[in-house]
C-alpha cells in the first residue's frame, strides 16, 4: 500500500515523514537513492539502515564516527522527496509543476511508470506500507488515480511561520516575482492583493501559502474522508505521542516496541514556533496577517 506525507514546505512534514519511517513496517525512498537516480535503486536496505541511525535535533552532540555517514548533509540514508528519481523515471514535470497535478494529468503511460516505480520499492523493501514525502502542490489526486487506496497525511503549519521560513530559504524564488516562481501565476484576486501591498515579498510568500492551502482543500474534497488526515504541526509539538498515535492508527500501523525505541530518541522543541514575531517587522507581520486572515481563522491560528 502507498501513503504520502504532504505539506506546503517548511511546515513540519519532514519531521512527520522521518518519524513514520522509524516504523519497521514502513518503506521509503531515500536521499541516497535520489542521488543515484540514473541507477534507479529500489532501496532494499533503506529501512534497516535508517532505523539504526539516530535523529539529530538541535543541540544533539556528535554521533560516533560509525554513524556519521548516516547524518544529514552526508551520505544519509533517510527519507527523501526523491524528485530527481521521479522526474527521471515517472514524469519529467513532477517536481516543479506550475499548478497542482490532478487525476486528469495521469495518462495511461505515466500511470504504468508510476505504479512500476512504487511497486518495485514496495516489493524490494518488503514493507506493508511505503510512505512517500511530497511538498508544494499536493499532487494527491494524481497519485490516487494510480493508487485508489492512497492514504494522505497532510501536515499544516501556521502560515505566518511558513511565510517567515520561506523568506529565509535559498530555494524560495519569489524574489523573481510570481510570473517567474515555481508556483505559477497568481490568480487575479491574489495578484491584486500583492499589487496593493506595494509588491511586498512577505505578502507574496503569504499569498503562496494561501494558494497552496486552497489547493490542499480542493484535493481533500476529492478523497474519501477515511483516506485523508490533517495534522497541525503545532499540535504535534505540544503532544507528540498523541498525534503520532493518531497517524499510526490512520495508516493501519501498530505502536510496536521497535517503533517506541525510535520515537523515544526524538526531541520536540517548540522554540521556533512563533519566531516570526521577532524575524518579521511589525508592519510586515501586520500585512501578512491581513493577507492570511481567513485561512488562519479556519485553521484555528489566533495570537
Amino acid at each position: 500500500m502507498l501513503a504520502v506525507v504532504v505539506g506546503t514546505g517548511r511546515c513540519g512534514s519532514t519531521l512527520v515523514q522521518e518519524l513514520l519511517s522509524r516504523h519497521p513496517g514502513v518503506g521509503f525512498v531515500s536521499g541516497v537513492d535520489d542521488k543515484l537516480s540514473r541507477l534507479n535503486p529500489t532501496g532494499r536496505f533503506n529501512g534497516p539502515l535508517y532505523r539504526r541511525s539516530a535523529p539529530r535535533p538541535a543541540g544533539m552532540t556528535s554521533l560516533r564516527h560509525s554513524r556519521r555517514l548516516l547524518e544529514r548533509g552526508r551520505l544519509r540514508v533517510a527519507p527523501s522527496e526523491a524528485y530527481q528519481l521521479l522526474d527521471r523515471h515517472v514524469l519529467a514535470g513532477f517536481s516543479r509543476p506550475c499548478r497542482d497535478l490532478t487525476a486528469d494529468d495521469l495518462t495511461p503511460h505515466v500511470a504504468r511508470r508510476l505504479r512500476a516505480f512504487f511497486d518495485a520499492r514496495i516489493g524490494r523493501q518488503r514493507c506493508a506500507l511505503l510512505v512517500h514525502h511530497v511538498t508544494g502542490w499536493p499532487r494527491t489526486g494524481f497519485l490516487r488515480a494510480a493508487y485508489p487506496g492512497l492514504r494522505v497525511v497532510n501536515v499544516v503549519r501556521d502560515g505566518r511561520a511558513v511565510t517567515n521560513s520561506w523568506l529565509q530559504m535559498g530555494w524560495w524564488d519569489g524574489w523573481r516575482g510570481p510570473d517567474n516562481w515555481y508556483l505559477g501565476p497568481l490568480p487575479a484576486d491574489l495578484r491584486r492583493e500583492w499589487e496593493e501591498s506595494a509588491r511586498s515579498f512577505p505578502v507574496l510568500a503569504a499569498l503562496g501559502w494561501k494558494m497552496l492551502m486552497a489547493a490542499f482543500a480542493d484535493a481533500r474534497a476529492t478523497h474519501p474522508p477515511g483516506q485523508w488526515l490533517d495534522v497541525r504541526y503545532e499540535d504535534l509539538l505540544a503532544d507528540p505521542r498523541v498525534e503520532v498515535a493518531r497517524m499510526l492508527d490512520f495508516l493501519g500501523l501498530d505502536w510496536t516496541p521497535a517503533f517506541e525505541r525510535g520515537f523515544g530518541r526524538y526531541e520536540f522543541p517548540a522554540g521556533r514556533r512563533v519566531a516570526y514575531h521577532d524575524e518579521l517587522g511589525p508592519e510586515q507581520l501586520a500585512a501578512v496577517e491581513r493577507a492570511l486572515a481567513e485561512p488562519l481563522r479556519q485553521w484555528g491560528y489566533r495570537d
